[in-house]
Parts: structure tokens; C-alpha cells; sequence
């Protein structure tokens, strides 16, 4: 993934975001995906460049150590195995978390999604790094409802709505993309529904908003419905 300099630029009243390429791009290629080679849509993510925080350096090691206490692999040798891939998924670019690393934010938070993607598919347990994963982040939520992990203990979940479905509604009869979702186990999940999502949210500091999951991803994990796009 290559971080492109970008500006904004304001203009009759709208703003346009504005990317100086680092090479000619092949034009060929972007019509036949796009059907056209002036307009096009792109993923847009804004950059953290700000140096990696120690942070970030604790819940990596954290996650190692889970993965080791699981497989019996050494951590140097997996943090090796995931600086590889981090320079693999970056096309060659280069990671480091000491404390003279050049690496940014959104780096370290590159390196880290590799880790829980791992962890995640191969059902590695949560222990010493579940106590530091960022529970706010909106990609974690999606992988504790893709893979079905409480995000409060780490154990089996079942996919709660936080847009309550009304008593005798069937719901393979609702379009659950357009319901917000949370991924909790059976004893959590009681528990948010006897004290209510603020005292929940204040005692797990979590969010109780939920997110939106896509027709492939609640298909993928069992949730039936009846989705408008089908």
C-alpha cells in the first residue's frame, strides 16, 4: 500500500481531494477496470504519520505472546514472520517499533491488523493482548462479528442488534445490513439487555453503537435475512 501526497481543494463551494502520483499510471488498466480512464473510484484512508506509539509496540508483543503461548513459536521468530509480511503486504516497505523507529501510526497499525487477522482465523486466544486491543476501533468490532468472538471475553458469540427487532418478527424476514450489529457471548449478551448499553459501555469501556456489517459478511457468518439487494 503506497501513500500518496494529497491535497484539498476548495472550489464553488464544493472540496476535491487532489493526489500527485508517484509514476505514470497505466491507463489501459484502469478503463478496463473502471470502464473509463477519467473517472474512477478509488478506497481513501487518511494517514496517521505521526511516529508509532509505544502503545502500539506493547499490544504487538502482547499478541506475540498469546500466539506463542498457543503455538510454542518463539517471539522473535514470529515478530520476523510478521515483519516479512507486513513488507510483503507494503510491497517492500520496511517496519520497526523500537524507539528510534521512522515507522508511523498507520503503520504500526498495518502491522498490528496482520496480527489479529491471524489470530482471528486461526482462532488463537485472546489472553495478555485482549486486555490492549483498541475495543473502539471499528475494524476490530468487524472481526469479532466476521468470526464470531465475544469482544468483551474473547469466547463464542452470537450477533446482537442494537436495533432491538421488534417480539414476533421473523428474522429471516429482516435486511440485517440496515440494523446495527455487536458480536457477544450468551452471558454478556444477557447482561447488556438486564443494565442497558450505558452502564455496559461504562463498565467494559466499550462502544454499544454496534456497526453495519455487508449482505457477505452476515451471510458468511449464518445470519439469515431477507437482504433488498438480493
Amino acid at each position: 500500500m503506497e501513500l500518496l501526497p494529497t491535497k484539498l481543494i476548495e472550489k464553488d463551494g464544493e472540496w476535491y481531494q487532489v493526489q500527485k502520483l508517484t509514476h505514470k499510471p497505466n491507463l489501459d488498466h484502469v478503463e478496463t477496470v473502471s470502464g473509463s480512464a477519467d473517472e474512477y473510484y478509488t478506497y481513501s484512508e487518511l494517514a496517521d504519520t505521526r511516529k508509532a506509539r509505544p502503545q502500539q509496540r506493547r499490544l504487538f508483543f502482547a499478541l506475540l505472546s498469546d500466539i506463542y503461548t498457543w503455538s510454542g513459536m518463539p517471539t522473535e521468530f514470529l515478530k520476523n514472520l510478521f515483519y516479512l509480511q507486513y513488507e510483503s503486504y507494503t510491497f517492500g516497505k520496511q517496519i520497526s517499533l523500537s524507539d528510534t523507529t521512522e515507522s508511523s501510526v498507520s503503520d504500526a497499525n498495518q502491522l498490528l491488523d496482520l496480527v489479529i487477522d491471524f489470530m482471528f482465523e486461526w482462532h488463537v486466544p485472546f489472553k495478555e493482548g485482549y486486555k490492549l486491543l483498541p475495543r473502539e476501533q471499528e475494524y476490530y468490532l468487524f472481526q469479532c462479528c466476521r468470526h464470531r468472538v465475544c469482544m468483551i471475553c474473547g469466547n463464542r458469540a452470537d450477533i446482537h442488534h442494537v436495533d432491538v427487532i421488534g417480539a414476533g418478527l421473523n428474522r429471516t424476514h429482516v435486511d440485517h445490513t440496515k440494523r446495527h450489529v455487536m458480536a457477544l457471548c450468551r452471558v454478556h449478551h444477557s447482561e447488556i439487555e438486564q443494565i442497558g448499553s450505558v452502564a455496559f459501555s461504562a463498565k467494559y469501556h466499550v462502544p454499544v453503537e454496534g456497526i453495519k456489517l455487508d449482505k457477505e459478511t452476515l451471510k458468511r457468518i449464518g445470519l439469515k435475512g431477507k437482504y433488498s439487494s438480493d
